[in-house]
């Protein structure tokens, strides 16, 4: 394409906020390199309610979940996947993008697979330790394949893969720590406990950090983000504990004042820990209520020495007490080997990845 020419890409992924969050870290970068930037999503998914507000045009597509078990809709969800995939065509020839980042979950799917056979070429992003479904079956005719762990490159073509880290949103990085306090209430100087479960919170976790409250609140402020309907009410007014259902721009100001987290253990939690430089303890979801994926994030990012690891079946009171007590007396060493990693400039490599690529 000629130096003039105006650049457009489609951004696609969608079905949890962990397949839109590194798409939209990316628009701000992508826009100031000059890219026209179009989503195409499901019609009602999570993805629609989360790029409102970044003033890009949206659009809607039919998507069936592509499951490994025995579900009635897996005869109907392939008919809703040829539909998305028609629909995907003829949008893609509308823009007529450049290229095509995908960030995966279902929806993406019909979008790369209209791309490649309109000889658009496409760049794939992975978060976990190992391929999910979608993205596998996204692999063969994308460019390249980008991922967050050294472990995952070899499950991946060799040709291909990127490891570049997560896109991470750069406002995350601008918080106030007093705005923080603030915010919770917090008025003297103890370290800030920072706790958080994902946006449907995590039972397990905020149970055990409740039972713990007597324990940890002499030594730490505690804030927990607890998941929607997940407040507990009786606890409102104890000093020293703020909660929250969610948070959307008072987020940087938390994370800017917590000297410690817990979290869950999804791809792009930790991503963000580790670009924050935050000391943290990892309780991953197990393989109960997951593929895995969590579990092996985790300790992952253990091996490498940015976490602690809790498995949520060993989880009891004592067990978190000891393992906070722990990180944050050897915060700083956690500290620095977050800061020796190579992973903190995601979103530079792959809009330098896009760039090359539209440049063939």
């Amino acid at each position: 394409m000629s130096e003039n020419a105006t650049k457009k890409i489609v951004l696609t992924g969608g079905g949890s906020a962990g397949h839109v969050t590194p798409n939209i870290a990316l628009i701000p970068a992508l826009k100031k390199a000059g890219y026209e930037i179009y989503y195409i999503g499901s019609y009602t998914g999570i993805e629609k309610k989360l790029i409102e507000d970044y003033n890009i045009p949206y659009f809607g597509i039919a998507t069936g979940k592509l499951r490994r078990y025995f579900d009635p809709k897996n005869f109907s969800d392939p008919f809703r996947v040829l539909k998305g995939f028609t629909e995907a065509v003829k949008l893609l020839k509308k823009i007529k993008p450049d290229i095509v980042f995908s960030k995966g979950g279902f929806v993406s799917v019909p979008v790369v697979r209209a791309a490649g056979i309109l000889k658009i070429p496409y760049i794939v992003h992975e978060s976990d330790m190992t391929p999910g479904l979608a993205n596998k079956l996204s692999m063969s005719g994308a460019k390249k394949i980008c991922c967050n762990f050294p472990e995952t490159m070899r499950l991946l073509p060799a040709e291909k893969a990127i490891l570049t880290g997560t896109p991470i949103r750069e406002e995350l990085g601008m918080g106030s720590a007093e705005e923080g306090k603030k915010l919770c209430g917090f008025t003297d100087d103890k370290p800030v406990l920072m706790v958080i479960g994902g946006s449907l919170g995590a039972q397990s976790v905020n149970e055990t950090v409740r039972y713990a409250l007597p324990r940890l609140l002499p030594n730490f402020n505690i804030v927990h983000i607890c998941g929607k309907e997940k407040m507990d009410n009786l606890k409102l007014t104890v000093p020293g504990y703020k909660q929250f259902e969610y948070v959307k721009a008072e987020l940087k100001d938390i994370f800017a004042m917590a000297d410690i987290v817990v979290s869950r253990a999804g791809a792009n939690s930790i991503c963000e820990l580790l670009a924050l430089k935050k000391p943290n303890i990892l309780i991953p979801l197990s393989t109960k209520s997951s593929r895995g994926d969590q579990m092996l994030n985790a300790r992952s990012f253990e091996q490498q020495g940015f976490s602690l690891v809790i498995d949520n079946d060993d989880l009891d009171e004592d067990i978190l007490v000891e393992t906070i007590e722990d990180l944050f007396e050897r915060r700083d060493i956690f500290i620095d080997n977050m800061s020796k990693s190579n992973l903190h400039s995601a979103t530079n490599t792959i809009v330098k990845l896009i760039e090359e690529e539209i440049q063939k």
